[in-house]
């Protein structure tokens, strides 16, 4: 077995987005071949509701697959097809955008008015940037939940591990997307396989992934006091980004950790990016705007 090193420890930025949400960006809209095929990470987590309340209105997306997954309140949204719904905690939507759709998400908060959620950007190659737009609604309860011996929980939303696979199906970029929980003081290796990248968000507790040489902190906020003081001094909400190898080793703090654990096979195609629409190169960026603003975005009904 092969250790991967830790390339990268990466912490978010404060980023407002739709009609002023207020979140966490972990990557997106800089360097893509480190992430291939993903293109962005937000942290949308908050206890003040009018930090997001106003939420997601109509917006387009064209070429790129959309991966939300709710923690706490929930989300409803609606798109131009006409389907709606709402996801609530635990529940996960995969949205492949490919030939385009405008859609709309309003985040509301739970009965203390905290909202926890993630968005995951994944690429589509150019064979699939104009397929039929699809959804892909998973209720938590089909999300399977594995607890090793050693108490380490993993949720499966898409991908196979431990000998389960997750519900989600036929993504072009064949991700695993794992939800891990590691118990206080818990050392725990998890396999990658080798030709694909992989990062981890950690979003609670604290620990280190260890590399070749030494171990580094990752902070996070305090999973049981999120007033607790910081116990390495490197900011909350941190990204590690992996070098290649076939698996990772993560030594849990005092409190635990929890962290995404995802990895994908890298499309290696030309990326050309404006905002929520994703292609190959500027002509075709240039042609979805000038549909999108003669109304000609949509393709299929």
């Amino acid at each position: 077995m092969s250790l991967r090193p830790v390339k990268q420890i990466i912490q978010t930025m404060p980023t407002i987005e739709g009609a002023g949400v207020k979140l966490q960006r972990a990557f997106g809209f800089g360097k893509t071949k480190e992430f291939d095929p993903f293109l962005l990470l937000d942290d949308f987590r908050n206890d003040n509701p009018t930090d997001y309340l106003a939420g997601f209105p109509w917006h387009p997306h064209r070429g790129i697959e959309t991966i939300t997954y709710v923690l706490a309140g929930s989300v409803e949204h609606g798109d131009s097809l006409g389907n709606k719904g709402k996801m609530t905690a635990g529940d996960v939507q995969w949205m492949t955008a490919g030939s385009g759709i405008l859609h709309q998400e309003m985040p509301k908060g739970d009965t203390q008015g905290r909202m926890h959620g993630f968005q995951l950007w994944a690429n589509l190659p150019a064979s699939l940037k104009m397929t039929d737009p699809r959804y892909q609604d998973i209720p938590a309860s089909a999300i399977p939940e594995i607890t090793d011996d050693d108490g380490t929980r993993v949720r499966i939303i898409c991908g196979e591990f431990w000998g389960k696979r997750g519900p989600v199906e036929g993504v072009a970029a064949d991700p695993n997307y794992l939800d891990i929980s590691v118990g206080p003081g818990q050392p725990k290796r998890l396999k990658v396989e080798t030709t694909r990248n992989a990062f981890a968000y950690v979003f609670a507790g604290s620990g280190t992934f260890r590399d070749s040489s030494e171990p580094r902190a990752v902070l996070t906020e305090q999973a049981a006091d999120p007033n607790a003081p910081a116990k390495y001094e490197v900011g909350n909400h941190s990204l590690v980004l992996f070098d290649r190898g076939d698996e990772i080793v993560v030594q849990a703090g005092d409190e635990g950790i929890r962290f995404l654990l995802v990895s994908g096979k890298p499309i290696e195609e030309p990326v050309a990016w404006y905002g929520p629409i994703v292609m190959n190169t500027q002509e075709q960026l240039r042609q979805a705007m000038a549909e999108l603003q003669a109304g000609a975005f949509i393709k299929h009904r």
